[in-house]
């Protein structure tokens, strides 16, 4: 397999670190929260050689700058981010995908510059162009009193995740980063590379600023409910995620012209966790961008 490139893009928004490996087909992976481009590497080997794969660490994650107020850290701001950093690239057209707050980002990437996102894949994050599926995870969350939420509230009190996160970084990424069954972990050396990344300066800010701007994300949000995506599009998500949930689902199709969806029995990290299901379901979905 050709090796990974870290290296890291200034643009005029912010600079970036990305992992890239080849020089084919633009191939742009999207990681969510509290993770970085890390993420990707078990899929990496199901995945042609002939893509261009582009992993960027996300703002104010991984070894991404940690700048911006809250505002900087709305998901449409993220994607203009992302699209300067497509521009720094030279890169015209792409597939993308999004996994998480990643694949909120590749939302508005796709809905600000369709001409530029040939083929969409979208893992384990709430569809805004759904409003059916939108009510029924919301009514289905509301029976169980909203607890899988806990966490963005958490992050959301001003100061809280400041204070306690730092110097317990492992402990409370160890919270999240786990599979559908008890006996599954995350690697080792990927569970010690996210908490290092994670006692960076400023990223116990950074990182609750991605809930602290969901109150303006929420007008973008709802200017994308009516919002239909022309680009063959992939929905893969593991089905045991408990947030996530599957009733967010139904309807899915009313917001695409040409959409799959494919569950996974995985739950929220679903490429970390079966990444010999998601890397060969992405490998086969864009494969027609390297013809």
């Amino acid at each position: 397999m050709t090796a990974l490139k870290h290296h890291d893009v200034r643009t005029e928004r912010v600079t970036l670190h990305v992992r890239e490996r080849g020089a084919g087909t633009p191939l742009v992976l999207l990681h969510g929260w509290p993770e970085s481009g890390l993420c990707w590497e078990p899929v990496l080997p199901y995945l042609d050689e002939r893509f261009r794969v582009i992993c960027p660490d996300l703002r104010g994650l991984g070894d991404s700058e940690r700048k911006g107020d809250v505002a900087a850290y709305e998901k449409h701001n993220l994607a203009a981010d992302i699209l300067a950093l497509l521009d720094a690239l030279g890169v015209e057209q792409c597939g993308l995908v999004g996994h998480d707050w990643g694949g909120a980002v590749a939302q508005h990437v796709a809905a600000m510059a369709p001409e530029r996102v040939r083929r969409l894949g979208l893992m384990n994050i709430f569809l805004f162009n759904n409003p059916t599926g939108l009510r029924k995870a919301e009514a289905a969350h509301a029976a169980q009193s909203h607890r899988a939420y806990w966490y963005q509230v958490f992050m959301q009190i001003p100061g809280l995740s400041e204070a306690l996160i730092a110097g317990k970084e492992r402990e409370w990424l160890a919270t999240f980063l786990r599979g559908k069954d008890k006996d599954w972990r995350f690697p080792e050396a990927a569970l010690a590379e996210y908490a290092r990344a994670y006692a960076v300066p400023g990223t116990a800010t950074a990182g609750a600023n991605y809930y602290r701007a969901m109150r303006g994300d929420a007008a973008h949000w709802k200017a994308l409910r009516r919002h239909r995506y022309p680009m063959p599009s992939l929905l893969l998500y593991g089905r045991h995620d408990p947030v996530v949930i599957t009733e967010g689902l139904e309807g899915h199709a009313q917001g695409f012209d040409q959409v799959t969806l494919q569950l996974v029995e995985a739950s929220h990290f679903v490429q970390e966790e079966c990444p010999d299901v998601v890397g060969p379901a992405l490998n086969d979905f864009f494969a027609s961008l390297l013809e």
